[in-house]
């Protein structure tokens, strides 16, 4: 094991949180600009506005991407493992 697979490790790991965390990042985001876009609009100031819709759309994309996003993390830890086995037969 040298620095070059550990930087290769580190990467895969950020690639793959990456990966996994953009649909509930990217529905936050847009949520939070149509909220805002939203109360801008209507002069409404609720706090409760801006907290509960992006609560039920990133419920609502977990439900649709969770298989998805289970697998890649599926994916990601048997290969780790299959490293950590490999480096055991030194």
């Amino acid at each position: 094991m040298n620095a070059s697979f550990i930087i290769f490790l580190g990467r895969r790991a950020l690639e793959t949180i990456l990966l996994v965390s953009a649909p509930i990042l990217i529905t936050c985001l847009v949520a939070g600009v149509a909220i805002t876009v939203f109360q801008a609009v209507t002069s409404i100031r609720d706090m409760t506005l801006s907290v509960v819709p992006k609560l039920v759309a990133v419920g609502v994309v977990m439900l649709v991407t969770g298989n998805w996003m289970l697998q890649i993390m599926l994916e990601f830890f048997r290969e780790i493992f299959s490293y950590m086995e490999g480096i055991g037969h030194y």
